[in-house]
């Protein structure tokens, strides 16, 4: 399949790239600049330098696409309008072209919740509630839509997880974890996410919304006591909304769990090393001193 790969030189679109060179797949990289289109031709891309949120110059290249995954995201905080300008191009280019279309989500649009699946009801924080929007227009669309929502993604010593190992410590030398650390994080490794984007988009028909989780959860404290090797101390809710401005520690303090059932059921199989152990065998800190 001939298919555009938005977000192919990033975290998971990196990953996603070489799963679809791996099986083939002739995949087409819209980038931003010179450089990025080196890292992606080199990974095995053709890389094309442009502005995906120009609907004039993508959508165009989505018209000769046989499908299309949208991994990119905003680095202003403008996610709503970036979002947007894409669905824009590709509700124009493949709007009932049958031709598939996976969105990426997230599973923060749910809110808290200890048992998470594709029917659980949204209540996100402030800092992703623009998506529910975006995702409402892409469903009405003529589309053959899937929406891949990630958990907590990590692997390769990369990830939201990385963040807590360069939290401040306390005046004993503890590292502090975020709010109270009794929060619980989905976790999913960044090569199983890239499995199950494959997956899904050599399916002859659409898969929907389909959380991308491990089955795995530990708590926030558990995965600073990975880091640490020893014990950690909370944070706080106000400290590290401080820290970290208060739509980005609120999403972080969410308590969510949840097991990827109906990914499983689609015929994904994630293999990878859990988070807990990824951390202890000592991956992230090699990641750290290169």
């Amino acid at each position: 399949m001939r298919i555009v790969l938005t977000g192919a030189t990033g975290y998971i679109g990196s990953s996603v790239l070489a799963a679809l060179v791996a099986r083939g797949h002739d995949v087409i990289a819209p980038v931003r600049s010179a450089a990025s289109a080196a890292t992606a031709t080199d990974a095995g891309a053709s890389a094309v330098v442009g502005d995906i949120t120009d609907p004039g110059w993508f959508t165009p290249l989505l018209h000769d696409a046989d499908a299309a995954i949208h991994l990119a995201a905003s680095r202003a905080g403008d996610g709503a309008q970036f979002d947007g300008a894409v669905a824009d191009a590709v509700i124009a280019a493949f709007g009932g072209t049958g031709k598939p279309y996976i969105h990426t989500g997230g599973l923060w649009i749910h809110g808290p919740s200890d048992d998470l699946t594709e029917e659980t009801p949204f209540n996100p924080p402030a800092l992703v509630a623009w998506r529910e929007g975006v995702e409402s227009r892409l469903e009405a669309a003529d589309l053959e839509l899937s929406i891949v929502e990630p958990g907590i993604v990590y692997g390769h010593g990369a990830g939201i997880p990385a963040s807590l190992a360069d939290a401040p410590k306390d005046a004993e030398g503890r590292l502090t974890v975020v709010g109270d650390g009794r929060q619980h994080w989905p976790t999913v490794h960044v090569d199983d996410v890239a499995d199950l984007y494959a997956l899904i988009v050599e399916r002859p028909a659409p898969a929907g919304r389909v959380l991308a989780l491990s089955g795995q959860s530990p708590t926030v404290a558990e995965i600073g006591e990975a880091f640490a090797d020893g014990p950690v101390v909370p944070e706080g809710p106000d400290a590290s909304r401080t820290r970290l401005g208060a739509g980005y520690a609120d999403a972080l303090m969410l308590d969510q769990q949840g097991s990827g059932a109906k990914a499983r059921a689609l015929g994904w199989s994630p293999s990878r090393a859990s988070l807990l152990d990824e951390i202890r065998s000592g991956r992230y800190a090699a990641t750290a001193d290169e």
